[in-house]
């Protein structure tokens, strides 16, 4: 095993040490330190977190500690040149090789990888692959290799990239150096694909939770989609968005639609030639364009951590694109909205697309529609329905966070009637139509095929004629995916289950929804900055876009939202004081604390707003945190997990330590199970129960399951979740130990 030149029993206290100097935040997200500590053991590792979950610090910051090259396989220039200009802001020595520089320019970044001046080089697979590459990298010390977006290394994922399987070539070229894989979307499947293409040796596998608690998760039919767009868009008035459309042709339409309306809207797709794509996208990047109008091919390169909402005009082809896709919103912790509109004729068109693609391959993603669609139409909570498809278990009764959860939609009073009249209708019909031709019937229509069918005769035509054609079938897909119908065959022909039969004699009663007439409430109204606080914070947002223009970067590369909300609630005016905002580490207050204290001083003179509040350390968390009721990715507090574990260490009770940190319970038992873990304690003791942790214990020899909720329902509910993965965490250590 290639160890690690600096990884000592202090590698961790040098990580937090990197992490407050050159980024300004002085606490790791869950699974950053294990990631971390991976590479510092030298260790290869599979890391799956979440976008906004932090992937490119877990490979970033170890990179600053050891000795060497840490080379950085990522699949886009847009996404290379945005790190790259990220980790120069912040003094650290970046360089990228790519089809873009010119001959004199890549001979440089090499003299300065024999000079030993670059700490991290990104490169895209095909040209690392190369002979070329991989002779010059065979000269200089490789500290590690670290694939970004490893999913597309999988046929099994949804984004398989033919070039990715290239890198298989790297554990031969270089036997002695760690592999490490990064990716925010992988089932079991893929993950075990990933490791295995990558010839990777006993990896550490760290799964993150997939939930992201700050998106909102609105799934409603498609009506009138330009009025349901720009009601979106109006409630974020100059924040970014992005909308993905199924076609170009609906990108064209779309974005046109939007400009012509006054929005500063672009369009991406691949139709469009490559200085089009790369212009709209710097728009949208440096905040010359507030939305972006694209097809699926834009996203994977874009680092932008501010986007406030995404917007899909019609359903995904999958789950795992949708959790990606959606994914970019809120990336820096802050709330968020992710609107899917979605319509029957949706799935017709993946289908189309499907068709083509060999016969496995599209068994395959034909699955992953028909999963996709019973999302679509489901009735259980987004937030649940999306972590569960991952494999994990979601612990909240209700997330406040979906339409579903929020109560958007209304529950029919009749639902048993219309159930029975839609049911009837389909046997009718003798199971041999699909769901447009049932809805056709059923609300009367006097269309040629039904009239030639003489489906007019039947008891069950018109018979929901009061209700629109379009609110009938929203009924079926409903039904559908309470397995009270299924659709058979290449037309998807529909029939009723042994299930749906129990509905007739009034077994079984059904949910069915409608939206409700009131219009949902934006989550980002809970951000707590007063209105000239708001004031403020533009000011410095215009500071940042100068600022970014003059250094030729995205604006976000200077300081992130959640920063520029920081300073607008505090309000620092020196220096000292300016280095303990959420964000801002040593180099970025140099080279910008004047600046910004310049604006701060003046605006708040101006507006009679107080200066220099709440830079107590020991004070409570701020307005970052109270955003969104949870706290988010990114808030600016000190290292609570740390303390955390000083008064778990002392005796103190989760009750204590949750009411002294001001975190919820659960997220102060993660901070227990991390705590056990890193000190490898097999007792459980004074946290739960002797008693509990028998019973837990048994539980765990009959239940054969990583997943909690087995044994949450082994143990018939009677026994917390919190309790269940304090008890795991000792367990584990216990078969550890032998």
């Amino acid at each position: 095993m290639n160890l690690p030149e600096q990884a000592t029993s202090n590698g961790m206290e040098q990580a937090f040490q990197v992490l407050e100097k050159h980024w300004g935040y002085h606490a790791f997200r869950p699974l950053q330190e294990e990631a971390i500590d991976a590479v510092l053991q030298g260790r290869d590792s599979l890391v799956v977190l979440p976008t906004g979950g932090g992937k490119s610090l877990c490979y970033q910051v170890p990179a600053l500690l050891r000795e060497g090259l840490a080379v950085v396989v990522s699949p886009l220039i847009a996404l290379m040149k945005d790190q790259v200009d990220t980790l120069r802001d912040l003094g650290i020595q970046a360089a990228a090789v790519n089809s873009s520089q010119t001959g004199e320019e890549k001979r440089e970044i090499a003299d300065r990888i024999r000079g030993g001046e670059v700490k991290i080089l990104y490169v895209a697979p095909e040209r690392l692959c190369t002979e070329r590459m991989l002779t010059f990298l065979g000269q200089v010390k490789i500290a590690f290799f670290a694939i970004d977006e490893a999913h597309c290394i999988s046929s099994w994922g949804h984004q398989f990239r033919p070039e990715y399987r290239l890198l298989g070539k790297l554990r031969d070229r270089f036997p002695g150096v760690n592999l490490h894989a990064y990716t925010a979307t992988a089932t079991e499947q893929v993950r075990t694909d990933i490791a295995t293409q990558l010839h990777q040796r006993q990896p550490r596998i760290l799964v993150g939770d997939f939930d992201r608690p700050n998106l909102t998760y609105r799934v409603v039919p498609r009506q009138e989609l330009r009025r349901q767009v720009r009601e979106v868009i109006d409630r974020f008035t100059g924040q970014a968005g992005i909308i993905y459309c199924i076609s170009r042709r609906q990108v064209e339409e779309l974005n046109l639609f939007l400009v012509q309306s006054g929005y500063r809207s672009v369009a991406y797709h691949a139709g469009l030639d490559h200085d089009r794509r790369q212009a709209a996208q710097d728009d949208f990047l440096n905040e010359r364009a507030q939305i972006v109008v694209a097809t699926v091919a834009f996203g994977m390169g874009i680092d932008k951590p501010n986007v406030r909402y995404v917007i899909h005009a019609s359903a995904t082809k999958s789950i795992e694109n949708y959790q990606q896709e959606t994914g970019r919103a809120g990336r820096d912790g802050l709330p968020s909205e992710c609107h899917l509109f979605y319509g029957s004729q949706d799935f017709v068109t993946w289908k189309k697309m499907l068709a083509d693609l060999p016969t496995e391959a599209r068994e395959m993603a034909t699955k992953q529609l028909q999963l996709k669609s019973l999302f679509c139409h489901g009735m259980t909570c987004r937030h649940r329905s999306l972590v569960e498809y991952f494999g994990q278990s979601y612990e909240r009764d209700n997330c406040r966070a979906c339409d579903v959860c929020l109560q958007e939609m209304q529950e029919m009073s009749d639902a048993l009637v219309i159930s029975q009249k839609i049911l009837s209708c389909v046997v009718r019909v003798e199971e041999r139509f699909g769901g447009d031709y049932v809805a056709s019937v059923l609300a009367g229509s006097r269309e040629q095929r039904v009239l030639e069918n003489g489906h007019d005769r039947l008891s069950t035509y018109g018979l929901l004629g009061e209700h629109a054609k379009k609110e009938i079938r929203q009924w079926l897909d409903q039904l559908e995916s309470q397995q009270l119908l299924e659709r058979r065959g290449e037309y998807g022909t529909l029939s009723v289950t042994a299930k749906g039969r129990r509905v007739f004699k009034g077994e079984f009663v059904p949910r069915l929804l409608q939206p409700r007439v009131n219009k949902p409430v934006s989550r980002n109204q809970r951000v707590e900055l007063s209105e000239l606080e708001t004031l403020l914070f533009e000011e410095l947002r215009k500071l940042r876009r100068d600022i970014a223009a003059e250094k030729n970067v995205a604006p976000f590369v200077i300081f992130g939202d959640v920063t520029l909300i920081d300073l607008s609630s505090r309000r620092p005016t020196c220096k000292e004081n300016f280095l303990h905002i959420h964000g801002v580490g040593q180099r970025k207050c140099d080279e910008y604390a004047a600046r910004f204290i310049e604006v701060i001083i003046a605006q708040t003179e101006l507006l009679e707003l107080p200066r220099d509040r709440n830079f107590d350390p020991l004070q409570a968390p701020g307005v970052v945190e109270s955003m969104s009721g949870s706290t988010p990715d990114e808030a600016p507090t000190k290292n609570i997990p740390r303390a955390a574990s000083e008064m778990f260490a002392a005796g103190a009770s989760l009750e204590e330590v949750a009411e002294r940190m001001q975190r919820a319970q659960s997220t102060v038992a993660q901070y227990l199970v991390d705590y056990i873990e890193r000190e490898c304690l097999v007792s459980s003791t004074p946290w739960v129960d002797e008693d509990v942790f028998q019973q837990v214990s048994l539980a765990a020899l009959e239940v054969d399951s990583d997943r909690l909720k087995p044994l949450h329902e082994a143990l018939l509910g009677k026994i917390s979740y919190d309790e269940i993965r304090i008890v795991k965490a000792c367990l584990k250590n216990m078969e550890a130990r032998g």
